[in-house]
């Protein structure tokens, strides 16, 4: 007799989880909807990755853009392990103790952008509350890593929220990212839910400490739609970056990774988003991004360069 065993994957990854109630995952709207990834291209990168035993959010974050990015050779890597110290009920990556840093990676990173031939790159990171610093020191060395190996790459960070680390931004901003992101996710009345090992005021403080340190860098942030929350809410968020300098906003749509995540409210209409983004730019951020399938590192090349261009319109003006 033969038995089967049956692997609950959600429950592997996420084991604070398990013992939540399923929510049932909504079918897409047309609007969101992403065509499974089959070009070449892409494959060389997914292989490229799993040589060079490189993370990526791509995959760990179930990431709807992938096959787009990838099939283009735009990966954003994900340093210091797969394993996150928090258990955010929007994220799919792994939660748990991680591992040991890896002393090798900043080079392998570095590697790995020079042989995709990016022009920008995102660099992120799981959670590491177990570590001194945070992981800033290694955020640092990925960087130093890359401008060695390949020189006319820019670096965007996008950051853990250093929470009871201190220094660790400065660590960061010493090495210089051309851009520092650090995504407030949603908005504070859902922090408890959503992102309960996290601190709203901590991630501003976070961002209005980059400009503070180094008006140069450019900063940027993410929210999530779709969880819950009021227009109001949003809007107030929205102010809350620009008094902290926030050059960049990004808006996307919540999408539900398993039945253990927390449910998708409302699937946000492109009407919406272009409002969204609308009342965004009219409080003076330089650039807005907002789609139902926008991401933080989504379009991240192009991006840059618009930004750069609004930077040197604005002083000119």
């Amino acid at each position: 007799m033969t038995t089967r065993v049956v692997i609950d994957h959600a429950a592997a990854r996420h084991p604070e989880k398990a013992h939540r109630p399923d929510n049932p995952i909504q079918r897409k709207p047309a609007w969101i909807r992403v065509k499974a990834p089959t070009h070449p291209v892409y494959t060389e990168t997914r292989d490229l990755m799993r040589g060079q035993r490189l993370h990526t959010v791509c995959e760990e974050a179930s990431c709807p853009n992938i096959g787009e990015c990838w099939s283009r050779r735009h990966a954003t890597m994900m340093i210091m392990g797969d394993t996150c110290t928090r258990a955010c009920s929007f994220c799919n990556i792994r939660t748990g103790l991680p591992g040991p840093l890896d002393a090798g990676e900043p080079e392998r990173v570095a590697d790995a952008v020079a042989r995709l031939g990016l022009r920008h790159v995102v660099v992120t990171s799981v959670d590491r509350d177990d570590l001194d610093d945070g992981g800033a020191a290694h955020f640092a060395a990925v960087i130093r890593a890359i401008r060695a190996a390949a020189t006319g790459t820019t670096v965007e960070v996008l950051t853990p929220d250093f929470l009871r680390k201190p220094c660790a931004v400065e660590i960061v901003v010493a090495a210089r990212p051309d851009v520092f992101n650090h995504n407030l996710e949603t908005v504070p009345r859902l922090y408890p839910s959503i992102r309960p090992g996290a601190r709203y005021y901590q991630s501003l403080r976070l961002l209005d400490s980059v400009k503070r340190l180094d008006p140069g860098i450019f900063t940027k942030s993410g929210l999530m739609v779709g969880l819950g929350e009021a227009r109001g809410e949003i809007l107030q968020v929205m102010d809350d970056l620009r008094v902290a300098e926030v050059d960049f906003l990004t808006i996307g749509q919540y999408l539900q990774p398993t039945v253990k995540h927390a449910a998708v409210a409302e699937f946000v209409t492109p009407d919406a988003f272009d409002e969204y983004a609308s009342l965004a730019r009219a409080r003076g951020f330089l650039l807005v991004s907002a789609t139902p399938l926008t991401r933080s590192s989504y379009h991240a090349d192009a991006d840059f360069a618009a930004l750069k261009a609004a930077r040197h319109a604005f002083a000119a003006a």
